[in-house]
């Protein structure tokens, strides 16, 4: 690991440990104020982890990945407000589908027409989820998938979806054995949303970097 890439993982381990403690107390209408604990923790770890993987895989120009690294630092805040109010405020939303928007034309990885289809297929088919599973897809979802499709393109949207509907599935059957949810439980999807967009971008060759490339600075 280089020392770039550790800077990246302890910062971003920072980010979810501040993230954590920001949804405790914003948005404040449901703020519960709620102190520390192991989920502090655990998402600290997550998101240093997955923050620096993406480092660590990346060949992109570094401006690229700095956007990535952006992206990710919103999300993961997002992901704690989710988990602590299941709510995914607007304010960090909007932004989050502005930068992603802006990305578009200028991502080296995904050409302009896959991200566009990528975003328009993610929120047609969480809109079509949503009228089919009541109550299954919440309308924030449905702002958050679609910048995430923006970001991984099509086909690699479909992936990320997939890979978060298989994690919420074997979380669900889990909290429902453990009895710590019941049928009619909320959990919510975003956090999953999330970590099928980082299982994807590590997992698939060319969204963070070319496969020429990669080889190229392995030779050099």
């Amino acid at each position: 690991m280089t020392p770039g890439t550790l800077a990246v993982a302890l910062a971003f381990a920072a980010i979810g440990a501040g993230a954590e403690r920001l949804a405790s107390v914003w948005p404040s209408d449901e703020a519960s104020r709620r102190r520390p604990g192991i989920r502090t923790g655990l998402l600290a770890l997550a998101a240093g982890l997955a923050g620096g993987a993406l480092a660590w895989r990346s060949t992109l120009p570094t401006w690229a990945l700095g956007v990535h690294l952006l992206i990710l630092a919103m999300l993961v805040v997002l992901t704690a407000t989710d988990l602590e109010q299941r709510r995914l405020p607007h304010l960090l939303l909007d932004a989050l589908i502005v930068v992603a928007a802006l990305f578009v034309p200028f991502n080296p990885s995904v050409d302009w027409l896959n991200a566009l289809i990528g975003g328009a297929v993610a929120v047609a088919f969480m809109g079509l989820l949503g009228l089919v599973v009541r109550g299954g897809v919440a309308l924030g979802d449905l702002y958050l998938v679609g910048p995430i499709g923006l970001v991984l393109g099509w086909p690699a949207i479909f992936v990320a979806v997939f890979v978060a509907g298989i994690m919420s599935a074997g979380v669900s059957a889990a909290l429902l054995l453990t009895r710590r949810a019941g049928l009619k439980s909320y959990i919510p999807f975003g956090p999953f949303l999330v970590a099928g967009m980082v299982v994807t971008l590590l997992r698939d060759p060319s969204l963070l970097g070319r496969v020429a490339e990669a080889v190229s600075a392995l030779l050099h």
